[in-house]
């Protein structure tokens, strides 16, 4: 394994010459997005060969690589999402970033020497949640965007895995009933039992 530096600067890329960018200029490790089951789909991402490809181009460089599957994954889905997984066999990958459980479940199994990272996705807010999240055998988790920095500080320190947070980049506003847009409209927080119905009101 490449010896980790802490923090680590973790960056995306949607295709192998943005992989190359990011390892030229200096990340410690790079996330990348499948054809399948992840939420980089409308621009590019890696064919299997392509992943080949990228690993050892970052593995030479002293880089590590991260796959994401951290797509909402439904029933009629999980044979095609069984299907995926196999084909990951053999790669090299240094983490694998879900935030489905059902999937954290078929990639433990199917790939049991993989690193499972959980998304920011999984919507991970307090340190009890983390510590649930390692004991089902994450690695690393990625915790919620909306995370104060007071939290942030107090979850570190008493997580007995990794750590990750984005620093820069996109909020997301909603998946069933997990919606900001109240709270950015009028003060009142969906999340805490005071819903404005925004979605409801007329555009």
């Amino acid at each position: 394994m490449i010896q980790k530096k802490i923090p680590e600067l973790l960056g995306p890329a949607n295709n192998i010459q943005i992989l190359k960018y990011a390892v030229r200029y200096g990340a410690d490790a790079v996330y990348v997005g499948g054809k399948q089951f992840n939420l980089r789909s409308i621009r590019g991402n890696f064919t299997i060969e392509d992943l080949k490809e990228g690993l050892e181009y970052a593995h030479e460089n002293g880089v590590e690589v991260y796959l994401t599957l951290n797509a909402v994954v439904h029933e009629d889905e999980i044979e095609d999402l069984k299907d995926y997984i196999r084909k990951l066999k053999g790669l090299e990958l240094d983490g694998i970033i879900i935030s489905d459980m059902g999937a954290m479940a078929l990639v433990m199994k199917m790939l049991p020497a993989a690193r499972i990272h959980i998304s920011t996705q999984a919507n991970i807010t307090n340190l009890s949640a983390v510590k649930a999240a390692a004991g089902m055998g994450a690695s690393r988790i990625n915790l919620s965007r909306e995370i104060s920095y007071n939290s942030l500080k107090s979850i570190s320190r008493g997580s007995p895995v990794e750590i990750e947070v984005f620093v820069h980049g996109a909020l997301c506003i909603s998946y069933s009933g997990r919606c900001m847009l109240s709270k950015y409209m009028t003060g009142r927080d969906a999340n805490k039992g005071a819903c404005a119905h925004s979605c409801r009101w007329k555009y």
